[in-house]
């Protein structure tokens, strides 16, 4: 997947992916009020919608070359439209599971080839975070239309069908599959810095998790103990989200100044805080502090998360594991959140919450640390550790992520003889059929004069 292409298809691809979630609030709170749901029933449907886009993006870990990722990025979008504008057709709970299950799928297709190409970007943290922004934003404008609109269920599932469509003519501009050979020999290799990788993907899973717990019952916790009305709520939503695209931007200009250690971990400690602080409101003030704050930072996280996991293996193998991990976290959070706050509570729900991020915090943060001599950016050079290499930047027709060794027969090797202190400018002949590749090199040498 070259790195050379313009950034906006993926960004494109990207927000059509990760509307859904953005929009998880909306569509739970809907299906309890519109279709005489429990909360912990509207919070399981939710779920399996999440659960049906983590599932695409393990289907498509590691294949998105040899697809191209033209193909399923339309099949994603495709199946998207398809199946949140059934979901909105549809009347009955059994029609609107099956529904939003294959729209899931194709939201984690598209997020899926979004992300594999993120990480074979020159700037995988610049790109995440304009696609962060994006979403951001659209979520944002949705927040503060569809309360004013009405529809029941059915607006939500219906704008996020429609954005896939409006993507669409975008996967235009992204790459065609690659030939069986070129497929053959980008694929094959063992995934990179396992260790790194598995604790990134778990402490994902766990770090999403509670982020879309609370984010599941937000909702709820507006209008039930806080008492503000949905046009309220939808509000504090938009204005929140609006934050997150300041934080957004502030990490893309910020880039990699600090590193990833710090904003992951100061950013986690300072999300657990504001999950507290919304989870226990009692008014306005309170409520929309604590979603501010917390909507501000999380997306700020959430785009070194994913640059991180993009410097692990530019082919985005991991980018699209971690994802996915992150994705089934994201999968089991309204469920555990509709448990939680029935069974303790908001506030308890909100503590538990909180403790659960800060445990994380260590972990993903150590990763961070343990691979920040790996460049945020391929194509710049490593000075920590080893020989110096260039990375290579992923491009097409050329093996992404390869370091050269010193003395390898690859490297071109300039000789310089010194003789009676005169230059000698020696061409080197790389050996041939002719000479064995065990034979040394001829030289043909010249005196200056």
């Amino acid at each position: 997947m070259s790195s050379r292409r313009a950034a906006w298809p993926l960004v494109a691809v990207f927000t059509a992916g990760y509307l859904a979630s953005y929009l998880l609030p909306t569509i739970v709170g809907r299906l309890s009020v519109h279709l005489g749901l429990t909360p912990a029933q509207a919070g399981l449907v939710g779920s399996a919608l999440l659960l049906s886009s983590a599932s695409a993006g393990f289907t498509l870990a590691g294949r998105v070359e040899r697809y191209g990722s033209r193909t399923p990025a339309r099949v994603g979008l495709v199946l998207a439209a398809v199946g949140y504008g059934s979901a909105a057709l549809a009347g009955s709970v059994p029609l609107v599971v099956a529904s939003v299950m294959v729209g899931g799928f194709g939201s984690g297709a598209a997020t899926a080839v979004a992300a594999a190409g993120i990480a074979a970007q020159r700037d995988p943290h610049r790109t995440s975070s304009l696609g962060l922004l994006t979403v951001s934003a659209t979520a944002g404008a949705l927040y503060l239309t569809i309360p004013h609109l009405g529809g029941g269920h059915r607006l939500p599932f219906a704008a996020i069908a429609l954005v896939a469509l409006l993507v669409w003519p975008a996967t235009t501009r992204l790459n065609g599959p690659t030939a069986p050979e070129e497929s053959a020999s980008r694929i094959t290799g063992r995934l990179p810095h396992r260790r790194s990788g598995l604790v990134l993907a778990g402490g994902m899973l766990v770090w999403s998790m509670a982020q879309n717990a609370l984010w599941g019952v937000s909702s709820r916790i507006g209008v039930v103990q806080v008492g503000l009305s949905e046009v309220t709520v939808g509000a504090v939503f938009a204005a929140a989200l609006g934050a997150g695209l300041l934080g957004v931007m502030g990490a893309g200009v910020l880039g990699a100044r600090v590193g990833r250690a710090v904003p992951i971990g100061l950013g986690t400690v300072v999300i657990a805080g504001s999950i507290v602080v919304s989870s226990s409101a009692q008014d306005l003030g309170s409520f929309a502090t604590g979603e501010i704050l917390w909507n501000t930072v999380y997306p700020v996280v959430l785009s070194y998360l994913i640059g991180l996991a993009a410097s692990l293996d530019v082919r985005g193998r991991w980018a699209v594991l971690a994802g996915s991990a992150s994705s089934v976290g994201v999968a089991c959070g309204p469920l555990l959140g509709s448990v939680l706050s029935e069974e303790a509570g908001y506030p308890a729900m909100g503590l538990i919450l909180g403790a659960a991020t800060l445990l994380v915090a260590a972990p993903v943060t150590a990763v961070a640390l343990h691979t920040g001599g790996r460049p945020l950016v391929p194509g710049s050079v490593r000075r920590r550790g080893g020989a110096p290499a260039a990375l290579l930047a992923a491009t097409t027709g050329s093996l992404s992520g390869a370091v050269p060794k010193l003395g390898s027969p690859e490297q071109a090797v300039t000789e310089l003889r010194v003789r009676r202190r005169r230059l000698v400018r020696s061409a080197i002949r790389t050996a041939g059929p002719d000479g064995g590749p065990g034979q040394s090199n001829a030289y043909a040498s010249t005196s200056d004069r």
